[in-house]
Formats: structure tokens, sequence, C-alpha cells
């Protein structure tokens, strides 16, 4: 997936505001590319770009040649919130979109589905219902729903946010995991940078707004990775890389809404 020069803007001619500007990247097939940014900065505009809910004002966006001119399966993201329907099973929400659509006859997707299910460890839960469910298990079965429609890049809009500080290391280590199984075209958002640094293959660092590609991090941890490898020298200078930047964009952020100076020299002696 390309981007080429994106820029986007909300409102009306009088208060427009440009959200992202001239942004530029290319997302690497079957690697994970992680995006991490100041707070505001356009993140989730960026998500809804790559899934064609929005389109872009100026630029291009294209997928294996292809211009992205509206959602598809594709290109399918997982959010922040649970997106699944309370009124069906964990198997019926596995299977809704293709269903849907008619696009597999009924005996192959049951069979996908019971894989993909089996595969995020829910297959003792395939007839629970999404209230039944933990956190965990809920985000487990959105990727399932996802993962069974086969998208060209999956895009996941800091999926593990919300959940207790041990669900969300399980689902990381879950969804190393997978993502190293599966070896699948992965954008991850997050605000987290050690989940970025032991995630991705790459790490995109956003301006401040209006937004573009700052600076991008290749990560040469070997895989298999664990969690454990972030305490290591080369995950620290990764982190210590990206948090200049950030704090950098954070300080323009700071300073363009005139906060005040003490604050400002407070904060900048904090980072």
């Amino acid at each position: 997936m390309i981007l080429d020069n994106v820029s986007k803007a909300f409102g009306e001619d009088w208060e427009r505001e440009t959200v992202v500007e001239n942004l530029s990247l290319t997302v690497k097939r079957n690697q994970l590319t992680a995006i991490v940014g100041p707070s505001g900065c356009g993140k989730s505009t960026i998500v809804n770009l790559l899934a064609g809910f929005e389109l872009p004002d100026e630029g291009t966006i294209t997928l294996d040649g292809k211009p992205v001119t509206g959602p598809s399966k594709s290109s399918l993201v997982v959010f922040q919130e649970t997106a699944l329907m309370p009124w069906l099973t964990t198997y019926q929400n596995v299977v809704f979109g293709p269903e849907l659509r008619g696009d597999m006859p009924k005996n192959e997707l049951k069979a996908a589905a019971d894989k993909i299910i089996e595969t995020v460890g829910l297959r003792e839960f395939r007839d629970k219902y999404p209230l039944q469910l933990s956190g965990g298990m809920q985000r487990r079965a959105e990727l399932a729903r996802a993962l069974i429609n086969q998208p060209v890049v999956m895009i996941m809009d800091e999926p593990f946010r919300g959940l207790d500080a041990m669900t969300r290391q399980l689902m990381q280590e879950f969804y190393l995991r997978l993502c190293e199984q599966e070896a699948r075209t992965n954008v991850f958002v997050t605000s987290e940078l050690e989940e970025a640094i032991i995630l991705a293959d790459s790490i995109v660092v956003l301006s401040n707004k209006p937004t573009s590609v700052r600076e991008v991090l290749q990560i040469d941890l070997p895989r298999p990775r664990n969690l454990d490898m972030l305490s290591s020298p080369e995950a620290y200078e990764y982190k210590r890389q990206a948090m200049e930047i950030l704090h950098e964009e954070a300080m323009k952020s700071f300073k363009g809404a005139g906060t005040n100076s003490d604050f400002l020299e407070a904060y900048s002696r904090r980072a």
C-alpha cells in the first residue's frame, strides 16, 4: 500500500483545518508497520484514509497498484472499541461478513471459521455471546472476524487500548505470535512505543498536526521475538530515538497552543 503526498482537511472553507499534509508512506508487504505520533496529530484520520472511509483531498492511495476509492475487504480495521454484534455468538460474528456477501460456499466458510476460531484460541467459546467473553477474548474474536476475510492489509487502530495491563501484555504476545505465523501485511497504530518496538518491522513516527512522516525507524530485533527483548540495549536505543522525535513534536504542539513558558521549560527538563 502506497500513500503519495496525501493531504486531508476538515471543516468549512472559512475554518478549514488541515490534519494530514503531504504525507508519503509505503506499507511493505508481509511486514508489520507501526505508526506512532503525538496525541491529536491525526492517527485516526490516517486509519480512515487507509481503510477508504475517507478519501484524500490531494495525493493518492493505492493498494496493489489500484486506487483506494472506498471501504473494501482488502483493507480491514480492528478498532479501539469493540464492534462485535452483541446478539450474535462468536461463530456468528466471525462468519457475518462472508455470509452477507455470499462469496464463500457454506462448507468452505464453516471450515475456514472453525480453523480461525481455533487459531485465536476460542474453540470452546464459539457459541458464547460477546458479553460472556473477557476483554481479551473479544479482541481475539474481532481478529478472527477480520482474518476470515483474508484482507490484503490488516489495520489495527490501538486495538489493545483500554485493556488492563496483564490482558494487554497477553494480547501483545498473542498478536506477536500470530503475525509471525501468518506473515500478513499489518498497519498497527499505537500510542505505546514499547508495543510498537516489539511488534514492528518498521516504526513510522509522525509529526505534529498537520501531520506528515517525520521519521521511519527500521526495527532489526531478531524473530521470533518475545517481550524480554524490550530490556535489550537495541530496544532501548529505538525507544530513545522515537522519544526524542516525539518530544520535539510535542513541544511544537505546546508552543503552537500558547502554553505557559514555565510549563514548557519544566516539560523539557522532564523529557
